[in-house]
């Protein structure tokens, strides 16, 4: 606010006024310049000069209070000081000093400022002093009288550092540090934006003048570079080789049936169902990328996943025995024999059946050989009835006896009886195969009355396969 002195007449009695106005003092002296009037010859009118009325009882001019008078006079809250000539709005926690000078020898001092009636007519002649003014630091007076501010910053009165910028303010000025730094002392620092207060709602990180925000692994930055939003890795890398599940902050992969995750997360890998266990298979097992299969040695076939079914060649037609032969299917494959296995002295009486007619020629023979044939698995789980012999015609008074007369040198057999007309062999050693073993089984019948005794003989070829199936 510029506060400025009425324009008005001053005597020496007139008293200085003191304004302390928001830091800064001014003081206004209202001098009032006397003016001397000649004696009317006609009835005059008398008149003030402004903020002055004629007071015609005392024949004088009065101050005119336009605090009292007006009841706008001061706008924005500012307080209305009455001045002689003139009114001061100043701000309510002003504080006023007013002080009188001294009066002269010999007279006294008047409480107000004499004002000379003026006469129309005729000219005034007025002396203004110039009032004296005190500016508080940060203001100066300029040719008006008027405390004006001081601008510290334009004029390089300030101790702003080079890297502090200078701000003018009423009566002073203040120096800031850059954005993202703070005072210490004269000197600006780095302000610590994450060790103070920052947004960021994963991780902070504070740079010189400034910070970022980082997100955790599984986010991205949002467009307000503080808060942190789900990657859908699956859409924007398709990092799992087989199937890829987002999750939130994450991502999970899975593979297909047959295969697993492998040790990085992302890639699968072949699962060999072939080395989790021997029992996947009965014969052998062949790996394939995210499955299995079996497989069976030739002569068999797969039934259902993972058991060997032999192939019976001679009933499929895929044999290729001549036709003097017979074929006979065992384990794993097949074989040819003749279809008339007697050799001299016997012949053929039935299919497998051989009779020595000849007396002379069967002298110490069996007098007839049964053929029969025979397959096992190799490896058979040991004691195992294979094969039961039985007297096919059965008389009175006889007593038979069963043995085996050749093809067990190893041991590998022993005939059990089992009653009077039937014995069982049985297998006492697991035999490897493939292999063949041609056993000579022999029924000696004894006639307990008529003194009788007779023999025949079983020639059984058994036919050991390659495998336990």
């Amino acid at each position: 606010m510029i506060v400025h002195a009425p324009s008005a007449s001053c005597s020496r009695a007139a008293p200085e006024v003191l304004v302390n106005m928001l830091g800064f003092c001014v003081c206004l002296c209202a001098v009032f310049t006397q003016v001397l009037s000649q004696e009317p010859e006609e009835p005059v009118t008398y008149s003030c000069t402004e903020g002055y009325t004629y007071d015609k009882v005392k024949e004088q001019c009065r101050d005119i209070d336009e605090c009292e008078l007006l009841d706008d006079a001061c706008k924005g809250g500012m307080k209305c000081i009455n001045n002689f000539g003139g009114y001061l709005c100043l701000p309510k926690n002003a504080i006023i000093y007013v002080t009188v000078d001294r009066p002269e020898e010999g007279t006294q001092p008047d409480h107000a400022p004499q004002v000379p009636v003026v006469q129309p007519s005729q000219p005034q002649v007025s002396r203004v002093p110039q009032p004296t003014i005190r500016c508080s630091p940060g203001f100066t007076a300029d040719e008006q009288n008027y405390c004006r501010d001081v601008d510290e910053c334009a004029t390089s009165r300030h101790t702003c550092g080079p890297e502090q910028t200078c701000f003018n303010t009423r009566g002073s000025y203040m120096c800031q540090c850059p954005l993202g730094f703070q005072k210490n002392g004269d000197r600006c620092i780095d302000r610590d934006e994450c060790g103070l207060s920052h947004y960021c709602m994963h991780r902070c990180v504070n740079t010189r003048g400034s910070y970022y925000c980082e997100c955790s692994t599984g986010y991205s930055l949002s467009q307000d570079n503080h808060t942190c939003a789900d990657v859908n890795e699956c859409e924007v890398e398709s990092p799992c080789q087989h199937h890829c599940y987002n999750l939130i902050g994450s991502f999970l992969c899975q593979c297909d049936h047959g295969f697993e995750l492998a040790a990085d997360t992302v890639s699968c890998e072949d699962i060999d169902e072939c080395s989790l266990s021997s029992y996947m298979c009965q014969y052998q097992c062949v790996n394939n990328p995210g499955s299995y299969a079996c497989e069976c040695p030739q002569g068999y076939q797969l039934q259902g996943s993972r058991m060997c079914q032999d192939i019976n060649e001679c009933e499929m037609g895929t044999q290729d025995c001549q036709d003097d032969e017979m074929c006979w299917n065992y384990y794993g494959g097949f074989r040819c024999y003749p279809r008339n296995p007697c050799e001299p002295p016997y012949t053929q009486t039935a299919e497998n059946r051989c009779i020595c007619r000849s007396q002379t020629e069967c002298q110490g023979l069996p007098p007839s050989i049964v053929y029969k044939y025979m397959s096992i698995q190799a490896d058979r789980t040991v004691p195992a009835d294979v094969f039961q012999i039985q007297a096919t015609s059965v008389f009175a008074n006889t007593h038979n006896n069963f043995m085996i007369k050749a093809g067990n040198e190893g041991g590998e057999f022993f005939l059990r009886r089992s009653n009077n007309v039937s014995a069982m062999l049985v297998l006492t050693k697991p035999l490897p195969g493939p292999r063949e073993y041609i056993v000579d089984l022999e029924m000696v019948t004894l006639h307990l009355t008529m003194n009788y005794r007779t023999s025949s003989l079983l020639r059984l070829t058994i036919v050991v396969g390659a495998f336990p199936f």
